[in-house]
């Protein structure tokens, strides 16, 4: 079995917390920082994006038309930053053989997120939103071989976010003016999209909700699928076994980010005893990723994150005994 983070951490130390994920988990992955300015999971993404030009407004991320030689001050500084997060991984993954996870926004989070133009959000524009999951396709595929040729003997992951896909599914999604809401996206349109960045990587869909889109996730041909355990109802739990049971990798979200700090135990027994009730076969749980429920960036300290890190090892020797028994 295997662990892992899902990418944001507490703090502003990008050397502390590199040097830690090399130590503490099985699967290492390039931190996130959102206390530091341009540091959280949309600017990072921003800095990715290939051909669109952006600019950061009190309201969040608008493009402002144009190609990268048009890039406002706030996404190159952006890009000044993940490139200085690069540099920091090269220097300390030097020598590295094996996994290595990269954690990009997925383009219908982006989608909801990042403003046109003239206002209203990507999401509104059919043909915009498709330019936009093309545009941070291209992206995600340089960024991918520029961290393969810094880390050469890295087996590169990608972790596409897409905590806002639920929502554009439903329908959720407010308009600018907060009267409405945009129409809803149905499965096969988001499928289109997500299908773009499952060719550079073998890649694993991230989302924390009581019902992720397991099947949009998988037949967009991802190979794993990340969940907070603690959220998913039955048709959820439901949607996992089906999955399990394709291959698909499982990356259950058992240790909570924030709060008093559960015993290995506890944490396991959520997880062994639904697949058990699932009547899942216990080889294939021996197969799941085992991570923190979500992003860490809330726990109270960096100690505090780590200490959730290092407990996953512990909780993996015991859905390992259970997985025997």
């Amino acid at each position: 079995m295997t662990t892992t983070g899902l990418g944001s951490l507490p703090g502003d130390d990008i050397r502390e917390w590199m040097r830690a994920v090399l130590e503490l988990v099985d699967l290492p992955f390039l931190p996130e920082l959102p206390a530091r300015p341009y540091g959280d999971m949309i600017s990072r993404t921003v800095a990715v994006l290939t051909g669109l030009a952006a600019d950061l407004q009190p309201v969040g991320w608008r493009l402002t038309g144009g190609g990268d030689s048009r890039a406002s001050l706030d996404q190159r500084r952006a890009r000044a930053v993940l490139h200085e997060d690069l540099d920091v991984l090269e220097e300390y993954a030097d020598g590295y053989q094996g996994l290595l996870k990269v954690q990009v926004t997925g383009p219908w989070t982006l989608a909801a997120a990042v403003e046109r133009p003239r206002g209203d959000k990507m999401l509104a524009d059919h043909g915009a939103r498709r330019d936009l999951a093309q545009a941070l396709a291209d992206g995600v595929q340089q960024h991918v071989a520029d961290v393969r040729k810094r880390v050469p003997g890295a087996e590169v992951v990608l972790q596409v976010d897409e905590p806002g896909l639920p929502a554009v599914l439903a329908g959720a999604v407010p308009t600018a003016s907060g009267w409405s809401k945009h129409r809803s996206v149905d499965g096969p349109g988001a499928v289109e999209l997500l299908s773009l960045f499952t060719t550079s990587a073998p890649t694993v869909v991230h989302c924390c909700a009581a019902r992720p889109p397991i099947e949009v996730f998988t037949k967009s041909g991802a190979s794993g699928v990340a969940v907070d355990t603690a959220l998913l109802n039955t048709a959820a739990w439901d949607q996992i076994a089906i999955a399990a049971e394709a291959g698909t990798t499982i990356y259950a979200g058992v240790v909570p980010t924030t709060g008093a700090l559960p015993s290995a135990e506890q944490a396991a027994d959520p997880l062994v005893r639904r697949w058990r009730e699932l009547g899942l076969d216990p080889e294939l749980l021996k197969k799941v990723v085992i991570t923190p429920a979500c992003g860490l960036a809330a726990a109270p300290s960096p100690a505090d994150a780590g200490a959730r890190l290092k407990l996953l090892r512990d909780i993996v020797d015991v859905v390992g005994e259970a997985a025997d028994a």
